[in-house]
């Protein structure tokens, strides 16, 4: 029996795909389990529409990645922080900051863990940090670490 997965199952398909199935394994598990749907003409045009759907979707959030980037590449977002001698920070800059700093002085909203601070930055001065927007765009944001007065 040909079965469209409406699930990734284990050893047998992933969601999307269609298959070939022992009719058993088909009637017992996959369609009672609600894992497959039976491959009929209609199933199959529902597949095609939502696979269209699917595209659609990932191309408008590749194109608003690219455009976020765009505009995060254009800014630089400023922190103050206590300094010791040789411009050493008291503490450190976390990625969590920079992320609510952003938020709030421009209004964008990006996860900290989506900043690739490998450590916090811990002195003065204009650091680049990369930051993962998509997994096909990546922007580098400029961090100025001022002393506080």
């Amino acid at each position: 029996m040909k079965v469209i997965f409406l699930k990734d199952v284990k050893g047998q398909g992933k969601k999307g795909e269609m298959k070939e199935v022992s009719d058993g394994y088909a009637r017992n598990v996959l369609l009672k389990n609600k894992s497959a749907v039976e491959a009929t003409s209609q199933a199959m045009s529902q597949l095609k529409g939502q696979q269209r759907k699917d595209e659609e979707n990932a191309e408008a959030e590749l194109q608003a990645a690219k455009d976020l980037k765009a505009e995060i590449e254009k800014l630089t977002v400023e922190l103050q922080s206590k300094t010791g001698e040789g411009g050493r920070l008291f503490g450190s800059i976390t990625s969590k900051q920079i992320a609510d700093e952003l938020n709030k002085k421009h209004g964008i909203k990006i996860d900290k863990r989506k900043m690739d601070l490998p450590e916090a930055i811990r002195s003065l001065g204009v650091t680049q940090v990369p930051v993962k927007l998509h997994h096909e765009v990546s922007a580098t944001l400029k961090v100025h670490v001022k002393e506080q007065k």
